[in-house]
């Protein structure tokens, strides 16, 4: 079975569209492979009637389903999380509730992982059909997380992906708090595929991946998978002990030709701002780390669920039955 986790926030709009299309992608699904699919929707506390409309529509459609409330809004990347937790497949796949990703990436993901060439399938943007100042922002904000973070990571960045049970639960056994999911993906290793896509749309309402977001998902991967902020401080130490010694020689040199009455109160202050404020960056960065590290020994669960709702799919009709037995 194929498990397709899709995790809900302010997307009310596109639950007429995501019961469509994902009809389609499990009729394909049990065509193609002859298995079922499951799609497990985790409503992360969103404030708009998504959930209340999931409720109504799931009991409806014809595929299987499951509808997960969290308890209150821990983000994205935790919703993926609780719905892989979840999923009951053997093959896994990862897609946003407002189908910017095409649903027939899900059928791409698939084919790559039943045939076995491949352990994880990961989507590639190839092009994104976005206002320019989010394409601005989004190709800076991935070429500084390929540079700094994770160097295999593609240009355009990686949002879903698809993998078999196996990268499954090693992926659930890195409970770490603060981390990116996509750096956990990759630091995985194992066979990875990339299957390239065309960014769509958005056709309702407006992203909830905001700038800010971005900021804290880039410096959560940063403080969890690369050292960077302690090389910066190290080299800023480095050429902050080179300047104050260099001024040092400086100052005394002028002090025994004469040319300085007195120790400059500029020069004092200059440097004792300089490395003040770097203390004061270290610090910052120190903390950093330790604050992470200290939030994995709390082992609080990444996310908590209130409401657990299970569907079976809308039986079929008589015709489909009929219709079902000519194609056998």
């Amino acid at each position: 079975m194929l498990s397709v986790i899709v995790p809900v926030y302010r997307n009310a709009e596109f639950v007429p569209q995501l019961i469509a299309e994902f009809s389609a992608v499990s009729a394909i699904v049990a065509e193609r492979h002859g298995m079922p699919t499951e799609f497990v929707f985790v409503v992360d506390a969103s404030p708009d009637d998504s959930y209340e409309l999931l409720e109504a529509a799931l009991p409806r459609a014809p595929f299987r389903s499951q509808l997960l409330l969290h308890a209150r809004n821990f983000g994205s990347f935790a919703a993926v999380r609780t719905g892989l937790r979840a999923a009951q497949g053997d093959y896994f796949a990862t897609i946003a509730a407002d189908l910017q990703e095409p649903p027939d990436l899900l059928l791409r993901f698939l084919d790559r992982l039943v045939f076995g060439d491949a352990d994880i399938a990961v989507g590639v943007r190839e092009s994104r059909d976005d206002p320019g100042i989010s394409r601005l922002s989004a190709n800076l904000f991935w070429r500084f997380y390929r540079r700094f973070v994770v160097r295999d990571i593609p240009s355009g960045g990686v949002d879903v992906f698809g993998c078999n049970r196996r990268i499954r639960d090693e992926l659930l056994r890195l409970e770490e708090a603060n981390s990116s999911l996509v750096g956990l993906v990759y630091w995985l290793g194992f066979r990875r595929c990339e299957v390239p896509y065309q960014r769509r749309a958005r056709e309702y309402g407006r992203s909830a991946w905001t700038i800010r977001k971005k900021v804290d998902y880039l410096l959560d991967s940063v403080f969890a998978f690369t050292d960077l902020p302690i090389r910066i401080l190290t080299i800023l130490g480095a050429l902050g002990v080179a300047v104050a010694g260099c001024l040092a020689v400086f100052v005394f040199v002028m002090r025994l030709t004469g040319q300085i009455a007195a120790a400059g109160y500029t020069t004092t202050i200059l440097v004792i701002t300089f490395f003040g404020a770097l203390n004061t960056l270290g610090l910052g960065f120190i903390g950093s780390y330790a604050w992470r590290s200290y939030e994995n020994t709390k082992k609080r669960p990444l996310a908590l669920v209130r409401t657990v709702r299970t569907f079976d799919g809308a039986p079929k009709s008589r015709s489909d039955l009929l219709s079902s037995g000519r194609r056998a």
